[in-house]
């Protein structure tokens, strides 16, 4: 069994560069169209998937990670929520001023 370890990592590492470079978006691919280090990946089974992890993708500054998605913001915390109500609160006020004098 321990003898069928090296080949199963081979493979094991093969698939993780192909899947990476897969979804990598085709403006973070560098040096080479996203086509050839497929090939390359798939060619070469140590030293492309290797080579790809190494220099294929632009990576992030360690920490930095990717661009960070806005958070929920609560209701009352929220100024274009908060506007907002302002906004309708005057748009019925005015429709109120407007309904009132119509009555007299």
């Amino acid at each position: 069994m321990l003898r069928y370890l090296p080949f199963l990592l081979v493979i094991a590492l093969t698939i993780y560069a192909f899947i990476d470079c897969l979804n990598t978006p085709e403006e973070e691919v560098k040096h080479l169209p996203k086509v050839v280090w497929v090939i390359i990946i798939l060619l070469f089974s140590i030293v492309g998937p290797v080579v790809w992890l190494a220099a294929g993708k632009q990576r992030s500054p360690a920490g930095g990670g990717r661009a960070r998605r806005t958070q929920w913001v609560a209701p009352d915390d929220n100024p274009e929520f908060l506007r907002s109500l302002g906004e309708e609160r005057d748009k019925n006020r005015d429709k109120n001023k407007d309904g009132d004098g119509d009555k007299g």
